[in-house]
C-alpha cells in the first residue's frame, strides 16, 4: 500500500445545541434545538488526516451508511485517484440520487479535497482556481420566526449591531418582510428563503406582495425545487431575482438551470452535493447571467469549503451564516467571523482543524 492509501473513513455526528432567542423552530414537525451535520474523518496510511462534512438528518442512519457502504468502498483505495468518487457514485446510485447516501459521498468528497490540498501544502482555494479576494462578506441568515414582527425586528437589529450588513429571512409572508425592512432601513440587502413554500400557481401573488419591501432575492419559491419550467415561467412574471439550489435533488438539475438561465442565483450545498459538484456548477456560471451563491447552513468543514469556493470564483458573493447562539462555535478561534467578514486562511487544506471537543464526539447526542 502507498502512503496515500485510505486507511479509515469515520463519521462523527455533530449535533450543536443552539438558541435563537425564541422557542425552538419546527423541523419535520418537531421542535428543533440542535443543528445537525456530521464530520467525516479520512486518514491515509501515512497518518495524514483530512476532514469533510455531510448533511445529517438522522445520525444513526448516516453512521450506518458510512460503516456499511462508504468506508468499505473507500478503504484500501488511493485517495489521489480521480476515479474514486465517481466510481463510488455509480456503485451506489441505485440507493438514491439524493438523500443520505449522496450526502455521505459529499462529505467524503470534501475530505478528499482537504487531503489533496494538504499533500500539496496549498490552501484549498489554490486548487479551485486561485484566490480572487482576501476576505469575504458574511450575511446573517435568520431561522424562522413565523412572522413574529417583534422578534424579527429585534433579531435583525441585533445582527446589524454585530457588524452584519446583509440579512436573510426564512419566512413566507409579506408582513414578515415588511417588519424587517422597517427595522433595518432601506439600504440593507434582505433576502427571503421560503423553503419551497408555494405551488407554481401560488408563487406570483405571494412574491408580488413582498415587492414593496425590496427583497434582494426570493429563494426556493416553488415546490418541487427542480421544477425548472415553473421557475423559468415565474422568472418572467416577477421582477425580483430568484434563487434555488439547496434542495435540488441532484447537481445535474442545477447545472441545467445554469445552462438555461432558469434563475438568477444557484445555491449548491457542498455538504449535500460535494465540493466537486459545487465547483463544476460555479464554473458553469462564469460568463452567464447566473450567479453561484453557495448555500451554507452549517458550521463544519463544509462551511470552510464553501468559503474557499467563494474566495476562488470570479463573481463575488456573500457567505451564509445561520444567525444563532451555538453551544460550541466550530472554528470560532481559528477562522472567526469579525464584524460580518471572514479573512481567508492561507494554511494548507481547508485552513483549520475541527476542535478537540468535536473530534472526540462531545456533541454527538
Amino acid at each position: 500500500m502507498s502512503a496515500n492509501t485510505i486507511a479509515s473513513v469515520t463519521c462523527i455526528p455533530m449535533r450543536l445545541p443552539f438558541h435563537h432567542w425564541s422557542k425552538p423552530p419546527l423541523f419535520a414537525g418537531r421542535p428543533r434545538d440542535k443543528l445537525d451535520s456530521a464530520l467525516v474523518r479520512v486518514q491515509t496510511e501515512d497518518g495524514t488526516v483530512a476532514w469533510g462534512e455531510s448533511y445529517c438528518v438522522e445520525p444513526r442512519a448516516l453512521q450506518a451508511i458510512f460503516e456499511t457502504l462508504i468506508a468499505p468502498l473507500a478503504c484500501g483505495k488511493n485517495a489521489d485517484d480521480p476515479s474514486l468518487l465517481p466510481s463510488m457514485q455509480r456503485v451506489l446510485h441505485n440507493l438514491g440520487r439524493s438523500g443520505p447516501v449522496v450526502h455521505a459521498l459529499a462529505g467524503l468528497d470534501i475530505a478528499l479535497w482537504d487531503l489533496l490540498a494538504k499533500r500539496e501544502k496549498l490552501p484549498l482555494y489554490q486548487l479551485l482556481g486561485g484566490k480572487q479576494r482576501d476576505r469575504i462578506r458574511v450575511y446573517a441568515s435568520l431561522l424562522q420566526y413565523y412572522a413574529d414582527a417583534d422578534l424579527l425586528q429585534r433579531v435583525s437589529q441585533r445582527a446589524l449591531s454585530e457588524g452584519y450588513t446583509e440579512i436573510k429571512l426564512h419566512e413566507r409572508t409579506a408582513e414578515a418582510v415588511a417588519a424587517v425592512r422597517q427595522a433595518v432601513g432601506p439600504d440593507v440587502p434582505v433576502m427571503v428563503d421560503t423553503n419551497c413554500a408555494w405551488l407554481p400557481d401560488e408563487a406570483e401573488a405571494a412574491i408580488s406582495a413582498m415587492l414593496p419591501f425590496n427583497p434582494l432575492w426570493i429563494e426556493e419559491p416553488i415546490w418541487m425545487p427542480e421544477n425548472d419550467q415553473a421557475l423559468a415561467a415565474l422568472k418572467q412574471r416577477v421582477p425580483v431575482p430568484l434563487a434555488v439550489g439547496e434542495n435540488a435533488s441532484c447537481a445535474l438539475a442545477l447545472k441545467r438551470m445554469v445552462e438555461n438561465e432558469t434563475v438568477q442565483y444557484v445555491q449548491p450545498s457542498v455538504i449535500k452535493l460535494g465540493l466537486t459538484a459545487a465547483l463544476d456548477i460555479s464554473r458553469a456560471c462564469e460568463g452567464s447571467r447566473v450567479t453561484c451563491a453557495p448555500q451554507v447552513a452549517f458550521f463544519g468543514p463544509g462551511f470552510l469549503a464553501s468559503m474557499h469556493l467563494i474566495a476562488a470564483q470570479q463573481t463575488e458573493v456573500s457567505l451564509e451564516r445561520l444567525y444563532v447562539e451555538l453551544a460550541h462555535v466550530p472554528y470560532g478561534q481559528s477562522v472567526p467571523i469579525e464584524r460580518g467578514w471572514l479573512q481567508i486562511p492561507d494554511t494548507p487544506g481547508l485552513g483549520a482543524e475541527p476542535e478537540v471537543e468535536l473530534v472526540q464526539g462531545r456533541f454527538t447526542q
